[in-house]
């Protein structure tokens, strides 16, 4: 019998013991090494190789993903792991950590109870930690954290044991203090769910070389971190695996830490139900009740090319088999399901039934979308799962032949069925099909799934409505600090002559040219001499100038400077919006002298906080996109166009007779126009005709300021408290 044969068969004969059971999600930043992670998992229950684990990538199944090196949708897989002489079972999903993914970890967290957050120790705790962490938290899924790349301190940043551990010490506190202020409003928890060595709540290790350590590990084992480090400097790594391998810690971690569904499922169904908490439902929930009504919520959506659709989601009551007839939430009549599964990475193994309190795919429920609740009898649905962030950019889909529409369409209501966060919508004016995704990867990997796996040609138009930051006056010289305090630098920044953005935009200004051919172009639009020598570098419609004068390592160090500065003005500090039209100043730095303590972890963000001080201290603001707006209308319609354009914030410039019509000339906010052309046919009788021109950006008035900011920041998941030097919006 084949090992896989094998461990389906233990999962399957664990699946009736629901205090064995624990179901886990790997969440993270991207790039922190989940996926590495959830390979020496697999590894460690015998189902990849020791030897490829971590390089494999097993739980990243699609092309693209391997391509791409990020995970792009969330990988179920179920495992066993012998703890304290018994074995349990444990269904992990890997969720993608890069932002425009995030639904799927929403998605995620609503089928498991536990969630091991991955933290790269050099990076720290990033947006996309504090993401994932409210995501788990609002679902009621109980935290714990496992420090990985621990490698990186000793052998890349050389600290010693000290430094080390208050590196360590400062992400644990980091990501509690998170945790504290995340869940000072649940009262549903019973207990403080915040990390800590002491209770073996927190691992820390290397899923690259497999090694990892926790206390009780370590009081297992008897190292400490003076032996990891003395092994891993005399790159002695595969004894380290061996002594203390990563898998043993982390899994002991999930059985001790993780609740099982019996514990779990009282605690989480009130938060996720609102059904009546009196009925023998909500008693067959809490109980984890296997011989119940069946109640399956899907989180899932996804493609076989052989056995079709599969929902993937929790078992919270009752058994699921083979030839049951189900309700489906908000459809009518039953669907019937064909099979039931456990997932091992990408391949999927056929069971006879999922009982209660596991995580199961299943194959026939046609009407179900993720989120969907599933049950034997009609029931009040699950909540629905509210995604933290909203889709922000828009993109027009169109097939290249008219015979691939009808295959286009079919293949977007897929798209939108396993991906909530994706919205279709079709334009009737223009017959082009619009999907929105949580940013430009998002709608990258959509597309080129549709080409790729569908083979329809498809014409991609450009993203919508981005706001944009800029200056309104000079500010004082600011500091930004490196997190090891070794490196500072000081920058200004004023808002740049209009000429001069002009100049850039029409391409007559850029760094391809000749320095000599540049410096004339700048001097043309505006810009004095002494200063058009000394451009370091254009970014978008930004410029930094290089006012500092023989600074020792400057030179090595200026590229990680672009790349901090690049990163802060594609991110402005109001709402993440690209910042435009200003031009900085360098007029001093202070480097440490070792290229170890000036590496791209300390430089790029100490320039990046140095452009956002200096943004805020030059009263930055928002910018919209507006439009120029022509409307021809018979006069009698006249006061109705008018009145068009001025209810959407716009201006009315001019009107004037044109022949037997009035014309109608003003400008108005884009985001303002959505839904212009069937408002303006009914405020006209269908009499009008208009064209609209962008028009670049202006600032958007002041008292919508900080509602459009709290806005932006609250659709990508931000904090909702503008930093405190903000105080003039």
């Amino acid at each position: 019998m084949g090992r896989r044969k094998k461990i389906v068969q233990e999962c399957e004969r664990l699946m009736d013991e629901p205090e064995n059971i624990r179901n886990i999600a790997i969440a993270a930043h991207v790039d922190h090494g989940k996926t590495t992670l959830s390979d020496n998992l697999l590894a460690g229950a015998g189902m990849i190789s020791q030897d490829t684990a971590g390089e494999q990538l097993a739980m990243d199944t699609k092309e693209d993903e391997q391509e791409r090196g990020i995970t792009i949708d969330a990988a179920n897989v179920s495992m066993t792991h012998e703890y304290e002489d018994t074995n349990h079972l444990i269904n992990l999903i890997d969720t993608p950590g890069h932002v425009d993914f995030g639904g799927d970890v929403t998605r995620a967290m609503r089928a498991v109870d536990g969630a091991l957050v991955v933290v790269d120790a050099v990076e720290g705790a990033m947006p996309q930690t504090e993401t994932v962490l409210r995501q788990a938290l609002r679902e009621g899924v109980k935290p714990t954290l496992f420090i990985n790349k621990v490698d990186r301190l000793i052998s890349e940043l050389q600290e010693g044991p000290q430094e080390m551990q208050e590196r360590l010490l400062s992400v644990i506190a980091d990501v509690n203090e998170l945790i504290r202020g995340m869940a000072e409003n649940m009262d549903d928890i019973p207990e403080d769910w915040t990390v800590s060595v002491e209770d073996g709540t927190v691992g820390f290790g290397s899923a690259l070389y497999k090694w990892g350590v926790s206390m009780p590990s370590m009081q297992r084992t008897g190292m400490d971190f003076g032996d990891i480090m003395e092994l891993e400097q005399n790159d002695k790594r595969d004894e380290l695996h061996e002594r203390t391998p990563l898998s043993d810690v982390v899994l002991d971690m999930v059985c001790e830490h993780f609740p099982n569904p019996v514990d779990a499922q009282p605690r989480r169904v009130p938060r996720i139900w609102r059904g009546d908490p009196e009925s023998s439902l909500a008693d067959t929930m809490r109980l984890v009740d296997e011989d119940g009504e069946v109640v399956f919520m899907v989180t899932d959506i996804s493609m076989d090319p052989h056995a079709g659709e599969i929902a993937t989601g929790r078992v919270f009551s009752g058994t699921l088999e083979k030839g049951q007839e189900l309700y489906v939430s908000g459809t009518a009549g039953k669907n019937r399901i064909q099979s039931v599964g456990l997932f091992m990475g990408s391949e999927r193994e056929e069971v006879e039934h999922v009982p209660a309190g596991n995580i199961a795919s299943v194959t026939g429920l046609r009407d179900a979308i993720a989120g969907s609740t599933v049950s034997s009898v009609e029931m009040t649905p699950f909540e629905s799962i509210e995604h933290i962030s909203e889709p922000v950019i828009t993109k027009s889909v169109e097939a290249q032949s008219m015979d691939d529409l009808p295959k286009l369409i079919e293949t977007l209501q897929q798209v939108a069925k396993e991906d909530p966060t994706i919205q279709i919508e079709i334009n009737e004016d223009t017959g082009e099909h619009l999907i929105s995704g949580q940013g430009e990867l998002h709608l990258e990997v959509i597309t080129q799934r549709i080409r790729d796996n569908q083979g329809i040609p498809v014409i991609t138009g450009e993203p919508i409505v981005v706001y944009r930051e800029q200056p309104q006056e000079a500010s004082r010289e600011v500091e930004g600090q490196s997190p090891n305090r070794h490196n500072k630098f000081y920058l200004t920044v004023e808002p740049m002559a209009q000429e001069i953005v002009d100049a850039i935009q029409l391409g007559e200004v850029s760094m391809d040219m000749p320095e000599l051919e540049r410096r004339e172009a700048l001097q043309e639009a505006g810009m004095d001499k002494d200063t058009s020598q000394n451009v370091e570098d254009i970014h978008r419609t930004n410029i930094l100038i290089d006012d500092t004068k023989g600074i020792q390592h400057l030179n090595e160090t200026m590229e990680l400077v672009l790349e901090g500065l690049q990163e802060a003005l594609d991110d402005g500090p109001l709402a993440a919006e690209p910042v435009q039209g200003s031009l900085f100043r360098l007029h001093d730095a202070k480097l440490h002298e070792d290229t170890i303590h000036r590496g791209p972890a300390q430089v790029i963000p100490a320039v990046r906080d140095a452009v956002h001080r200096a943004l805020i201290d030059g009263e930055v603001r928002l910018l919209e996109p507006i439009q120029d707006v022509r409307i021809d209308v018979p006069s009698e319609h006249m006061g109705a166009a008018s009145g068009e354009v001025q209810g959407r914030r716009g201006r009315v410039d001019d009107m004037y007779q044109e022949g037997d019509l009035m014309v109608v000339e003003g400008i108005a906010p884009v985001e303002e126009m959505i839904g212009f052309s069937s408002d303006i046919r009914s405020a006209t009788e269908g009499r009008a005709s208009w064209n609209t021109e962008n028009a670049g950006f202006r600032v958007l008035v002041d008292n919508l300021q900080r509602e459009k900011i709290m806005e932006i920041r609250e659709r990508k998941g931000m904090k909702l408290e503008l930093p405190s030097s903000i105080d003039y919006i």
